[in-house]
């Protein structure tokens, strides 16, 4: 009998070169949130080309835990996972509430640890509490975190230091728009394997572009070492403060969410439809890997949907292809001169393709909600209260100041708050009275119907 696609293994070629396809997708989500993380903390470039090297390596782990499997651990699809975006505006809001910035990322890996523990225990229990997660829920938090990092791509778009007198010049300015005009035309004009690559051709061109005008840095490079390995603990031991590990709670929640539904779609792209069992494994495997990850310095990881369009595009759904890619994630976590090239690539550059990059996310979280049935008042004033609750760091950052530093930390973070609104409201009008019969406040009132309503 022959085997699922999902199972088969392809020639050696075809394997390796489908594994970089998978490799150069998701390559640009990898390493952003380090670079955010470790912006926001003040790394060195050395530091800095570490960190991302480390969440490469850790990304590696997940992903061949993912594919592989062990135990009851891993869903065996072809799963891409790597460093969640969920998670990047609540451990800015960690470190901005962090006085000595050499603990934040202690405090940081602290709480991954425990909320990666904590939700490998609930990973049984929550794919039978799906229900509680619609698309109504999923497609508003999704929404909130692209929201929430288009800040950081402008930031980037306007020059690497705040504070210097050429932030913000046209200079920069005009870096950052060719870069996205180059994905742009590259997502426009390019046909499979190059249109999948459009936002890291985008960055090398844009870090081409910008050499003669002295941006670009290639330090980093220089003085990289070939060979390296992620040491364990490297930026300190794990701190455990409890509004850290409840934020970072949070975030697991809305990571296990997005998971379940990637698993739930994946496995009808590759028709192997996903059972409840198969989705706790997945779920396993993610915050096995979220949890361990601090180990080798990385952060949270989740799937990567982005990797799922690509399945669905080229039609090879072997698994054996994704734990390649995995392999290769491995190896270039293990050789700090690769991790150390997008150090390289100036800020204006990153900013330019971080427009394309979380905006594409917020661009998902609306097509979730395309299909959360918005007909419905209650769905219509959840996603309005939420997405409203969730803008408030970003729209107002002063309007908790009167709250006690570890409340902000959950506070400040739209996304956890917005998640949380989410959840709460769906209850409340989904789930409470359900036998209730819903009016739809949104539909206008017919002439004479109030009148037939009172009869």
């Amino acid at each position: 009998m022959a085997a699922h696609p999902v199972d088969e293994k392809l020639p050696a070629l075809k394997m390796a070169t489908s594994g970089l396809q998978h490799v150069a997708a998701m390559y640009a989500g990898v390493v952003a949130p380090p670079l955010i993380i470790g912006a926001a903390v003040g790394l060195t470039a050395t530091d800095l080309t570490f960190l991302t090297g480390a969440c490469l390596f850790t990304a590696g782990l997940a992903t061949l835990l993912q594919t592989l499997g062990v135990w009851k651990i891993g869903a065996r699809l072809p799963f891409v996972n790597g460093v969640t975006f969920a998670g990047v505006a609540p451990m800015t809001a960690v470190v901005a509430s962090t006085r000595d910035k050499s603990d934040a990322l202690p405090v940081i890996f602290g709480a991954v640890v425990v909320a990666g523990l904590l939700g490998f225990l609930a990973a049984p229990f929550f794919s039978k509490a799906v229900r509680f997660f619609p698309p109504v829920v999923t497609g508003s938090v999704i929404t909130l975190i692209g929201v929430s990092l288009l800040p950081v791509a402008f930031g980037w778009a306007q020059g690497p230091d705040p504070k210097a007198g050429d932030y913000g010049s046209v200079t920069y300015l005009t870096l950052a728009g060719v870069t996205l005009a180059i994905v742009l035309l590259l997502r426009r004009f390019t046909r499979g394997f190059v249109k999948q690559i459009a936002v890291l051709l985008g960055l090398i061109a844009g870090t081409l572009l910008a050499v003669p005008f002295g941006v670009t840095d290639f330090g980093p490079v220089a003085h990289a070492d070939v060979v390296g390995f992620p040491t364990p603990f490297h930026f300190g031991t794990p701190q455990f403060r409890p509004a850290a590990i409840l934020s970072l709670c949070v975030v697991m929640v809305v990571s296990m969410t997005e998971s379940t539904a990637d698993i739930l779609a994946l496995g009808e792209i590759v028709e192997r439809p996903a059972d409840e069992r198969t989705i706790a494994a997945g779920l396993r495997a993610d915050t096995l890997g979220s949890a361990l990850s601090p180990l080798f310095n990385g952060f949270m990881c989740s799937a990567f949907a982005q990797n799922i369009g690509l399945v669905a595009m080229t039609r090879i759904r072997s698994r054996y292809v994704v734990a390649t890619a995995g392999g290769f994630l491995v190896l270039m976590g293990l050789c700090p001169m690769a991790a150390s090239l997008i150090a390289v690539v100036p800020r204006p550059v990153l900013g330019g393709a971080g427009v394309v990059l979380f905006g594409s996310v917020a661009a998902s979280g609306i097509q979730t909600l395309v299909r959360a049935g918005l007909d419905r008042d209650g769905n219509i004033l959840t996603v309005a209260v939420s997405l409203a609750v969730g803008m408030i760091p970003i729209t107002a950052p002063a309007f908790y100041h009167s709250f006690p530093e570890t409340a902000k930390i959950v506070l400040d973070s739209g996304i956890s708050t917005g998640c949380v609104a989410a959840v709460v409201l769906n209850l409340l009008f989904n789930h409470l009275g359900k036998g209730r019969e819903e009016q739809d406040a949104t539909r206008p009132v017919e002439a004479g119907e109030e009148i037939a309503a009172a009869h």
